[in-house]
């Protein structure tokens, strides 16, 4: 067996810090998109967690947690709340686009949970790289993530 991806050794040690504990697989496919991480992971789309960073009007990073199946809607999330740069999300997170974990981050973000996660007892989330994956509770992943902010972000 290969040596996991440094990038996803330090996310599961940071998630085991924060009281996760997830075990990060790494696929031989990509699961940059949601699409392909159920398809490599034999899930429900919905059940993908999309990690997506924006930027508020006051130039603040904030995490937004989506699933696979819904678009997050960023007049939901805040008024002008924009896509955030992939420089500024790797330099904030320690973690480039399509590898971006709902936490264990560089720099604590302020995170939004859309609430239609809650369909899933167990979901999919990105492990620090495109190709790194982790299985979780719902309810363990918002356990670990005491400050996050559940609420309706999505459209159906």
């Amino acid at each position: 067996m290969s040596e996991m991806h440094p990038t996803a050794l330090r996310f599961q040690e940071r998630a085991q810090a924060a009281g996760l504990d997830v075990r990060a697989q790494e696929l031989s496919e990509s699961a940059r998109t949601a699409v392909e991480a159920a398809d490599a992971v034999g899930c429900e789309l919905g059940q993908i967690v999309k990690s997506v960073v924006l930027q508020d009007a006051g130039g603040e990073l904030l995490l937004c947690l989506g699933a696979g199946d819904r678009r997050i809607d960023l007049e939901r999330v805040g008024e002008g709340v924009t896509m955030a740069r992939g420089r500024d999300v790797k330099e904030q997170t320690g973690y480039a686009i399509g590898g971006v974990p709902p936490l264990g981050h560089d720099t604590p973000l302020h995170t939004v949970v859309d609430s239609s996660l809650r369909r899933f007892q167990t979901v999919w989330c990105a492990a620090g790289t495109p190709n790194a994956v982790f299985d979780v509770r719902l309810d363990d992943l918002l356990a670990a993530m005491p400050d996050a902010d559940l609420r309706d972000i999505a459209e159906s």
